[in-house]
């Protein structure tokens, strides 16, 4: 691979010069936070994308240029990717969504016409392991959608497909430090490749600054797999206490989902999801992919959480 030096690039025009940034949407999340460190290290010119004033006076206090803009506001999002040669892609979701696909839909649909408006060449998107089917995954359908929103508008497309997040423990963490317990949708002995968010917004800050073919996709794995019983001895070495781990049965699911604040087509889509994770169905592509793997263990990771928290 080859890797521009300063992921800075500069256009002169009436003798002035004009840097071109890196856009990073969804600059404030874990991985985009990442994403965004990691290329002012490298002293790249960045420009984040939020929801609000007060996230974006945390990226300029931290050295990058900021833009707010919501995903849905078509005309904030051709404001915010001015200036842009690379974009950091995502789709976000909470839920919380009526329709989680149709959702999904409309902000590709903004990010699309944003981008036909820009003068951006490259996009790095954020996908997931899975993501080569087109239906029968639930959530992971968004990422099918992500990879396929941008073709025919003369935009350089590389995709990164990362494993289970350790971050999607963390909400448990707390809980399960005083319960003991560590509660699970997926059977308590079954391997998931898994990956640390932080890793992954570094390794998108290389692809931003490298040379990829076109239609590029790496499926991104951590150092190891780790199934939910893994996890609660992880939990239970960095919190200093025993943690079991324990499936919720199935027929709790929709319920303890519903408790939490997902809309019904959430639900329907967060458990489709699910049932492809522990049939097999989202496991990695394997063809005409490149595999990747990065270095931060599971315990490395909640113990530096716990540490700052």
């Amino acid at each position: 691979m080859i890797f521009d030096v300063t992921g800075i690039f500069k256009f002169i025009t009436n003798n002035d010069i004009l840097t071109m940034a890196h856009i990073i949407l969804g600059a404030s999340g874990r991985v985009g936070s990442a994403v965004v460190e990691q290329l002012l290290k490298r002293g790249a010119a960045v420009k984040g994308v939020v929801r609000n004033e007060e996230k974006a006076d945390a990226l300029k206090s931290r050295g990058a240029d900021a833009a707010i803009a919501d995903a849905h506001n078509l005309s904030a999002l051709k404001v915010a990717l001015r200036d842009g040669e690379t974009l950091f892609a995502l789709t976000p979701e909470t839920g919380k969504e009526e329709n989680v696909l149709g959702d999904t839909n409309d902000i590709l649909t903004n990010y699309r016409a944003a981008l036909a408006a820009s003068g951006i060449k490259k996009v790095v998107g954020l996908s997931s392991m899975g993501a080569q089917h087109r239906e029968g995954t639930g959530n992971l359908v968004m990422s099918y959608m992500l990879e396929h929103a941008f073709d025919g508008i003369g935009v350089s497309r590389v995709f990164i497909r990362p494993a289970y997040y350790f971050s999607n423990w963390l909400g448990y963490l707390e809980s399960a430090e005083e319960s003991g317990v560590l509660p699970t949708f997926f059977p308590v002995d079954l391997q998931i490749p898994m990956i640390c968010p932080t890793d992954v917004g570094h390794f998108a800050a290389e692809i931003l600054t490298n040379g990829d073919p076109d239609m590029t996709i790496y499926e991104l794995y951590g150092p190891a797999a780790y199934s939910p019983a893994d996890v609660a001895r992880a939990f239970s070495q960095v919190l200093d206490k025993k943690i079991e781990a324990q499936q919720i049965p199935r027929n709790q699911w929709e319920n303890t989902l519903h408790s939490i604040g997902f809309s019904a087509d959430g639900v329907r889509n967060f458990v489709e999801m699910t049932e492809a994770v522990i049939s097999g169905k989202s496991s990695p592509d394997g063809k005409g992919t490149i595999s990747a793997h990065t270095k931060t263990t599971l315990e490395e990771y909640l113990k530096e959480v716990v540490k700052q928290a």
